[in-house]
């Protein structure tokens, strides 16, 4: 049985540079395209699976989500790959328990694929019409509807998640239930000017904010969640990282 050739990080590149131009871009591209990053693994970006493995590092961290115990954990290290007008590749690796706070890609396409390891993701749609609740009681936070669309833990190898600007989970928070690594692909990137800023929230229960009306058609309240705007986390602590896999000819 002949070994099947892992993907080069090269191979990516190009696809990427050839699928996300000024124009719009397809469907059927974007599908061509995490079919190849399926084939992406830890060795192809030159990282060290590192699941089995525990870390020390600094401050007070459960082991997971499930299950806390006092343990020291490390910071998130990013890992820049490409960062170019159309797209940009990045690694996020993780300890355990490190967490991304709920954030949205604003008009942006979003590919991830877990490299190894497991990760709780929780990701949300805004509900269209925008359906708003303001507060006249000063410290109560505006809020807007959102749709569940992902609450699971996921584990290496497992198939490339895509997000798109209106679906698929473009608000979303990863959770890192062991020591795990994320490869992205943005596109575009973020770029404050071009109103594509971060902006992170907190999520409130359904029932918080319902009023004792109903809203939602159909589905069920656990379904949906309430949004606000919040603060950069004070608690985001991210190093750079250097990119150790193969060099890439741009």
């Amino acid at each position: 049985m002949t070994k099947k050739s892992p993907c080069s990080i090269q191979a990516l590149y190009d696809l990427c540079k050839q699928t996300f131009t000024p124009s719009s871009t397809s469907s059927q591209a974007i599908y061509k395209l995490y079919s190849l990053l399926d084939t992406i693994g830890p060795e192809d970006v030159g990282v060290k699976d590192e699941s089995l493995e525990d870390e020390r590092g600094h401050g007070l961290f459960g082991l997971n989500v499930f299950n806390r115990v006092d343990r020291w954990a490390q910071p998130l290290t990013y890992v820049d790959i490409h960062e170019g007008q159309n797209f940009t590749m990045c690694m996020f690796c993780f300890p355990t328990s490190a967490v991304i706070p709920l954030h949205d890609h604003p008009g942006m396409t979003v590919l991830s694929k877990v490299l190894y390891g497991s990760l709780h993701v929780k990701a949300y749609d805004w509900v269209e019409p925008a359906c708003i609740r303001k507060s006249e009681r000063a410290g109560h936070p505006t809020v807007r509807l959102a749709r569940l669309v992902v609450d699971k833990v996921v584990s290496a190898p497992h198939g490339t998640s895509v997000l798109y600007p209106k679906s698929g989970g473009n608000l979303h928070c990863f959770t890192a239930i062991t020591p795990c690594a994320v490869l992205d692909i943005l596109a575009p990137p973020y770029l404050e000017a071009a109103g594509r800023r971060c902006t992170y929230y907190h999520d409130y229960p359904y029932s918080s904010f319902a009023q004792g009306d109903e809203i939602i058609s159909n589905g069920k309240e656990q379904d949906y969640a309430w949004l606000a705007v919040v603060d950069t986390p004070e608690d985001l602590y991210m190093r750079p990282g250097r990119y150790m896999g193969p060099a890439i000819q741009r």
